[in-house]
């Protein structure tokens, strides 16, 4: 019994230590790298962030609930 609750511990033990190694290497890699701004990267942007897609984005279509929500929201 007093095995059992001495392996217990023993892996408490050792799991706290990985997690604080883990968790101060994950703070130093945030503290030492550059902070940069999404698109900064790439010129072809300008500064914007631009992807890949192949789909035309589609940001309003004229519907009959959205005349409605407008008139609503005037």
């Amino acid at each position: 019994m007093a095995d059992e609750l001495n392996q217990r511990r023993d892996f408490i033990k050792r799991a706290g230590i990985a997690a604080t190694v883990l968790a101060g290497s994950v703070v130093a890699t945030a503290a030492t790298s550059e902070s940069r701004d999404r698109g900064e990267v790439n010129n072809a942007g300008n500064g914007v962030v631009t992807g890949r897609a192949k789909k035309k984005e589609i940001l309003y279509k004229k519907t009959a609930a959205w005349n409605e929500f407008y008139k609503a929201a005037k």
